[in-house]
C-alpha cells in the first residue's frame, strides 16, 4: 500500500485557486417529469442502466425500477429489508442490492426482478458497485468499516477488506481500480480489484465527510463532494489536489457528464451544483440550479444528459435545525423520481 501526503499549504492553495462562480444560467437544467414512486418514505441511491435505460431506486424496503425515457414503472423487487445501494449487470442478467436489516448483499434477476440471493456482509450496509474488469461486487459496510467482496458470476463473497473508517460511495475505473470515499477520515482509498486490498490512500484534508463521489475515466480526475459545501477534484493516480469548488448544502452524490464535460453535485437543500471542467486541472462554478428540498441523491444518463433525483413531498417542520434533513417532514406516499434536463 503506498500513502500519499501533501504539505496543508499546498492544499489550502490548491483550494483557495478556485474560480468565482459564473451565473447558474450558464447552463439550463429544468424538471420535466416527476415519476410518483409511492410508499414507503424512505429512499437511498439509484442507479442509471444505459442498455434497458432503466432506473433503479433503492426505495427504503424495495427497488423500484423505472423507465427512464417514458417515466413508466416497470417493476418492483420487493420484500427486502431496508436497502441502500443498488446495481443492475446486464451481461449477467443480475442485479445487487444490500439489506441493512440482514447484514446482506442481495442479488436479484433482472427480467423477473425477484431476489435470488442473499450474500452475508457486515454491519450498515451502504453504497455497492459493480467492477466489470474483476467480474466483482463491492458492498460498502459503513459502520463495519470494511467492504465486502462478491463474485458476480456466482455470487460467492471473495474478500472482506479492512478500510480503517466509515466508506461512502464508491465509482470505478476502466482499469480494475475501485474508489472509496471514507467519511470520518477524510480520505479517498484507491483499491486493486483484482487483489482486493487498498493500493493507496488520498487524503482530502478540506472535505469533511466526503460523500458523492463520481470520475472521469478519459482525465483520471475524482470528484468528491463533501458537506462542508465543497467539491474537490482529485488525481485518480497519484491522489493530487486539483481544485476546490463551492457547492451547496447537504450533498450526498456527485456525478459527471462526459459529454457536456459537466460535474454535478445533488443537494438536500433542494439545489443542484454545476462545475464546468474547461480541462484536467481547470473548473469553473456555474452556480446552483433550483431542483426541491432533500433531492440529494442522484444518477445520470451519460448520453441525453438527463439527470434523476429522488425527493418526495414536505413540510418545513424547523427553520433552523442542527442538522438540514430535520428541516422538513416528508409527506406521507409522495416519494417521487424527478427528471432533470438540459434545455
Amino acid at each position: 500500500m503506498r500513502y500519499v501526503c501533501f504539505t496543508l499549504a499546498g492544499i489550502a492553495a490548491a483550494v483557495l485557486i478556485s474560480p468565482v462562480a459564473a451565473p447558474a444560467d450558464a447552463v439550463a437544467y429544468k424538471i420535466t417529469k416527476s415519476v410518483p414512486l409511492g410508499a414507503p418514505d424512505g429512499w437511498d441511491y439509484l442507479f442509471f442502466e444505459p442498455q434497458s435505460h432503466r432506473v433503479y431506486v433503492a426505495h427504503s424496503t424495495e427497488i423500484t425500477v423505472v423507465d427512464g425515457r417514458s417515466g413508466e414503472l416497470v417493476g418492483r423487487v420487493s420484500g427486502i429489508d431496508r436497502v441502500n445501494g443498488v446495481t443492475a449487470i446486464p451481461s449477467l442478467h443480475k442485479g445487487y442490492t444490500d439489506s441493512r436489516g440482514k447484514k446482506a448483499a442481495v442479488a436479484f434477476s433482472l427480467p423477473a426482478l425477484k431476489v435470488t440471493r442473499e450474500i452475508p456482509a457486515d454491519v450498515d450496509t451502504d453504497a455497492l458497485i459493480y467492477e466489470p474488469v474483476t467480474r466483482r461486487v463491492f458492498v460498502m459496510n459503513g459502520d463495519g468499516m470494511n467492504a465486502t467482496v462478491i463474485d458476480a458470476t456466482n455470487d460467492k463473497p471473495v474478500a472482506t477488506i479492512p478500510l480503517q473508517g466509515k466508506p461512502e460511495f464508491a465509482v470505478v475505473d476502466t482499469r480494475g481500480h475501485v474508489f472509496v470515499n471514507i467519511a470520518d477520515k477524510r480520505e479517498i482509498v484507491d483499491i486493486d480489484a483484482r487483489k482486493a486490498s487498498i493500493q493507496a490512500r488520498f487524503p482530502v484534508p478540506s472535505c469533511e465527510s466526503p460523500h458523492g463521489l463520481a470520475m472521469d475515466p478519459d482525465t483520471r480526475r475524482l470528484f468528491s463532494s463533501c458537506v462542508n459545501s465543497l467539491l474537490v477534484v482529485v488525481d485518480a493516480d497519484d491522489g493530487r489536489l486539483i481544485a476546490g469548488l463551492p457547492i451547496g448544502k447537504g450533498t450526498d452524490a456527485a456525478a459527471f457528464d462526459p459529454k457536456r464535460k459537466l460535474v454535478f453535485s445533488a443537494n438536500a437543500e433542494g439545489t443542484l451544483s454545476v462545475i464546468r471542467q474547461q480541462g484536467p486541472d481547470k473548473y469553473d462554478s456555474l452556480g446552483e440550479i433550483p431542483t426541491r428540498p432533500l433531492a440529494r441523491t442522484m444518477a445520470i444518463d451519460p448520453d441525453t444528459g438527463r439527470l434523476y433525483l429522488v425527493t418526495a413531498d414536505v413540510d418545513e417542520v424547523n427553520p433552523r435545525p442542527a442538522k438540514l434533513r430535520e428541516r422538513y417532514a416528508i409527506r406521507p406516499g409522495t416519494v417521487q423520481l424527478l427528471f432533470v434536463d438540459p434545455s
